[in-house]
């Protein structure tokens, strides 16, 4: 009988409650004098690349007030990922994934923010000239980057000008002065289709920017949320409760009460500065240095002792692609799904991929033609559109996370010329390393068929793979000779 998914555990409120329970865990440790030119940079990418490996504060930094801390590797397991997502800590990986694709599945049912006219946010308030965004420690990341960047574990609240809905979205900050912020947004994603109607109404953009809040909320603001729906909302749906926001001071816009550090300002269309280059989630420098807009500061609030919240992409697998193919997996499950698609059994998008370029989809084939129905599908819908490369469609017999028997599936039950697809002029975009500096913004796919052919099915030879059951009662057994579980004690 499946696992119904817990409802008694309880989701942290803030960054400050959620550090708590990742510490009783014991998947929390802090490091002291690590130098934000270098170190922070250099020990999180160990981190992200490195598993199991803790959640970093990394405090008393060179330069800067101790107590002003940054938060690196906090979503880098599946452990912190329960913490954060309210699943039982003590469910394996997959049953995670499962609970959590189900929950997504049935639908996340939104809880509306509260507005309340206080909050912690305000312990600490800089207007006019008092504003200094370089109090705050923003690390180099990458040995080649063209600046320092503030907002990776952050996210940017904009407003629709035209309809009025909120959005969240990650999207990379550079610091370029004291008031002043660089910020990259790619084409097509919810904050530059708000960032665009302002500028094409030749006005001002109100930005509110949070490089350090809750974890859930930035789950949310880098999860494919359909279009119309803010984060809040849904985050709220997630928790159980509603988010606390105060209206801001400067845009109006709603900025969380409970956040570590708020920055309030304005970008113009016509108000650019030099930003870049900065290493992205592919692995490569692909967007180089270009004039983008900035955004004016003319506020910022924030916590005593104040955490910045730190998630810098690296080349994949990293802590990034780690817990967005967990959130990205599901949202395409779910779209997948939605389309009336039968007999999906697993979906994982993969972190060597950076949980866009290498999906992975198993079935119980129910007709002809079924494998290639959910191939284009998973490689169209809007949560696998976006800068994808390769999809590959499975049987159920084979595990979508385990990267070496999807391979195998392809290299023993795909025939090139029979089970490949591409499908040409796909939407991509200025961060795909692969595409010509000149014709940026489209890319191809490539749909691969790696299950039983239909036909011929029932005449394929048996494979070795052992059945779930022999899986378990093997672990069960034998686990502790790789490590899995105690050895069993002699009678």
């Amino acid at each position: 009988m499946a696992t119904k998914l817990r409802t008694d555990v309880q989701t942290p409120t803030d960054l400050r409650q959620w550090l708590k329970k990742v510490d009783e865990i014991g998947e929390l440790q802090v490091v002291t004098g690590a130098s934000a030119d270098e170190d922070i940079g250099m020990a999180t990418e160990l981190l992200g690349r490195t598993r199991p490996s803790k959640a970093t504060i990394f405090d008393e930094i060179p330069g800067f007030k101790k107590g002003f801390r940054v938060l690196a590797n906090g979503l880098g397991s599946f452990p912190r990922i329960a913490v954060t997502l309210g699943l039982p800590l003590d469910a394996s990986p997959h049953e995670m994934v499962r609970l959590w694709q189900e929950r997504v599945r049935g639908g996340i049912q939104t809880i509306k923010s509260e507005t309340v006219k206080d909050g912690p946010v305000f312990e600490n308030v800089m207007r006019g000239s008092e504003v200094d965004v370089l109090k705050f420690p923003a690390p180099k990341w990458h040995e080649f980057d063209g600046g320092r960047y503030l907002g990776t574990g952050s996210f940017d609240i904009t407003m629709d000008p035209d309809e009025g809905w909120v959005n969240l979205g990650t999207y990379r900050v550079m610091v370029q002065n004291k008031n002043t912020l660089g910020f990259y947004i790619s084409p097509g994603k919810h904050g530059r289709q708000h960032r665009d109607k302002w500028f094409a109404k030749g006005e001002k953009m109100p930005v509110a920017f949070v490089p350090g809040g809750d974890p859930l909320l930035f789950l949310a603001a880098c999860t494919e949320i359909p279009y119309g729906i803010t984060e809040y909302d849904w985050a709220g749906g997630v928790r159980g409760t509603p988010y606390r926001v105060v209206k801001g001071p400067v845009t109006g816009l709603p900025i969380p009460a409970d956040a570590e550090i708020v920055i309030e300002g304005f970008a113009d269309g016509k108000d650019k500065m030099s930003e870049g280059p900065f290493g992205e989630w592919t692995g490569y420098y692909a967007s180089g240095e270009r004039e983008e807009p900035v955004m004016r500061v003319e506020a910022i609030y924030h916590r005593n002792d104040p955490i910045v919240l730190a998630s810098p992409p690296n080349v994949p697998p990293d802590e990034q692609s780690f817990y967005r193919a967990f959130m990205r997996s599901a949202r395409l499950r779910g779209d997948i799904e939605a389309a009336s698609i039968p007999g999906i059994t697993g979906v994982w998008c993969h972190e060597v991929g950076g949980s866009r370029l290498f999906n992975a989809i198993s079935i119980t084939q129910r007709y002809a033609g079924h494998a290639r129905q959910v191939g284009h599908a998973a490689a169209t819908v809007h949560s696998g559109a976006y800068l994808g490369r390769y999809t590959i469609v499975v049987d159920e017999d084979i595990d979508v996370m385990d990267l070496e028997e999807v391979l195998w599936a392809m290299c023993t039950r795909s025939d090139p010329s029979e089970s490949i697809d591409i499908i040409p002029r796909m939407w991509s975009g200025p961060l795909d390393p692969r595409i010509h500096p000149d014709k940026k913004g489209l890319s191809s796919r490539a749909i691969i068929d790696a299950t039983r052919p239909w036909e011929w099915r029932d005449k394929f030879p048996r494979s070795q793979l052992p059945t779930p059951e022999t899986k378990r009662r093997a672990l069960e057994k034998w686990g502790w000779l790789v490590g899995k579980g105690d050895r069993p004690k002699q009678s």
